[in-house]
């Protein structure tokens, strides 16, 4: 510098030197420099689906997530996700990863490696609709899940090719540690005793259609509840597929199944191979059960006769933020107790 300085033999050429090296310095610490550094997320909220805008129509598993935290989030264009990620300015983004397993693991690894956000640290809420058993759920509950399992990892053939009432599934081996993940038991717990007394929407029509099923647990008003969640791009019902579910729940040594849904597993590994699985949360709202009432074919309940459907879509979908949020908004708020880690539950 110091020869460069003493090649200029006009003061007015040295103060231009002196003005356009000041200017340099100072490009270093402009907003937009600052804009470039990579987003540190605290909580990442992953939806699959949307069914129309983000907001201002019929909300899906998305809206009510972005009209509490994004509204008016520039979105941020992530190559070979499904769509864009929002954030706001304590840490809490979000995107819409698409249904199915393919579909919304693809989009979350392609978020996760993407050099614009800091996973390092964050907490996950994999959030959505799916389905109950009769026997353990209802249309408008709220679940944490405990475990998640893989439906579809295994060997399948048809029933009767089998003895009568036997199931009709085994494990393939080499997939143990692609098939079920145990989800932090201090976490659930925390989501619990902060959501477990958040009131719950509930709908004329589901408490009617409710009455169909003799069961306690389908008769019962929404509440926020725990269990396993089977993952499976099969949108499977019946109580034959019902109870193989719950075979295989047992089977893997998980908890009751009690929520079907068909990303959370798949979303979960790729999770795990970056960061691990310690931050993850699985939250779903029961939209239908997973089998007919009594007296109602598989497929009659599958494809039911326009106004026989459950009802309840709106205010499960509510029901879902209004639990979700109460865990995102306490680790945003307690942020240095959770930085390192799940504080001990207390």
């Amino acid at each position: 510098m110091r020869r460069l300085l003493a090649s200029f033999s006009s003061p007015l050429r040295l103060a231009a030197v002196l003005a356009l090296a000041a200017w340099l310095a100072g490009c270093a610490s402009t907003p937009g420099a600052e804009a470039q550094r990579p987003v540190r997320v605290k909580v990442f909220v992953a939806a699959m689906f949307e069914i129309g805008q983000n907001t201002g129509d019929r909300a899906g598993e998305f809206q009510h997530w972005y009209e509490r935290y994004w509204k008016g989030a520039t979105p941020i264009a992530v190559p070979g996700a499904l769509g864009p990620v929002y954030c706001n300015v304590d840490g809490v983004c979000g995107a819409v990863l698409g249904m199915g397993k393919v579909n919304s693991s693809s989009s979350m690894q392609a978020i996760l490696l993407n050099p614009r956000f800091d996973f390092s640290q964050a907490y996950y809420v994999i959030s959505g609709v799916g389905g109950t058993p009769p026997s353990r759920g209802t249309i408008g509950e709220v679940n944490w899940a405990t475990w998640l399992v893989d439906y579809d990892l295994g060997h399948r053939w048809a029933p009767e090719e089998n003895t009568a009432g036997a199931p009709t599934f085994m494990p393939r081996k080499g997939y143990e540690e692609y098939r079920r993940f145990q989800l932090n038991p201090q976490l659930v717990g925390w989501a619990m005793k902060l959501s477990a007394d958040t009131p719950l929407k509930d709908a004329d029509s589901a408490r009617t259609y409710r009455l169909r099923y003799p069961d306690a647990a389908a008769r019962r008003a929404p509440f926020v509840g725990t269990g396993t969640h089977m993952t499976g791009d099969t949108f499977f019902h019946g109580p034959g597929m019902s109870k193989q579910a719950q075979y295989i729940a047992k089977l893997y040594g998980a908890d009751d199944y009690v929520i079907t849904e068909m990303e959370a597993a798949a979303i979960t590994l790729v999770i795990k191979r970056t960061h691990g699985t310690d931050r993850v949360m699985s939250l779903r709202g029961a939209v239908n059960f997973d089998q007919g009432s009594p007296g109602e074919t598989t497929l009659q309940h599958l494809d039911p006769a326009p106004g026989q459907t459950a009802g309840g879509f709106a205010e499960t979908v509510a029901n879902i933020e209004a639990v979700g949020s109460r865990v995102v908004d306490h680790i945003v708020a307690h942020w240095p107790q959770w930085q390192a880690g799940v504080p001990p539950l207390r």
